[in-house]
């Protein structure tokens, strides 16, 4: 399946110089929703997944539909102040500034999903505090990888994406 043609380009978004790739297009097909459903997982031994965390926020989109389809949980990570306490939180660095995002402390094993890895700051941020409050990421994944811009691995692996820039 074409995915590519069903990311949209928005120049100078959210600031003038970036080029955002808006999969809103993607979200409304129902074909590719399924079909991001069974492929962001291809590779993954989901008996070993409990829960699917997602990156606010779309991030939440993809994980949260991960989950239901795979009949597993679903972890919000999100901006630091917007979850009941007690979670865990990190500070880190992004292209353009910094952020903090947290998590509910648990237990269990997490497959991380975004919808786009650019810098690999969050993505990085994210694994860090999931192993910090108490999961194990087992597996982590993005809808697309703007891979001019990093070189990002897990466990010794490039980072799985469906697209790539």
């Amino acid at each position: 399946m074409d995915l590519k043609s069903l990311i949209r380009d928005v120049p100078d978004f959210p600031q003038e110089g970036i080029l955002f790739r808006d999969m809103t297009p993607l979200l409304q097909n129902p074909k590719a929703l399924d079909f991001v459903s069974q492929n962001l997982v291809r590779d993954v031994d989901l008996s070993q997944i409990d829960f699917f965390a997602g990156i606010e926020s779309r991030g939440f989109i993809l994980a949260s539909h991960l989950a239901a389809t795979h009949h597993k949980g679903f972890l919000p990570i999100r901006k630091a102040g917007k979850l009941p306490p007690p979670t865990k939180k990190i500070s880190y660095a992004l292209e353009y500034g910094t952020a903090e995002i947290e998590l509910p402390l648990g237990s269990g094993r997490i497959m991380i999903v975004d919808d786009v890895l650019a810098t690999g700051g969050t993505l990085q941020a994210a694994i860090d505090l999931s192993s910090s409050a108490g999961y194990k990421v087992e597996a982590v994944a993005v809808l697309v990888n703007l891979k001019f811009l990093n070189k990002m691995k897990f466990n010794n692996k490039e980072v799985f994406s469906l697209v790539q820039y």
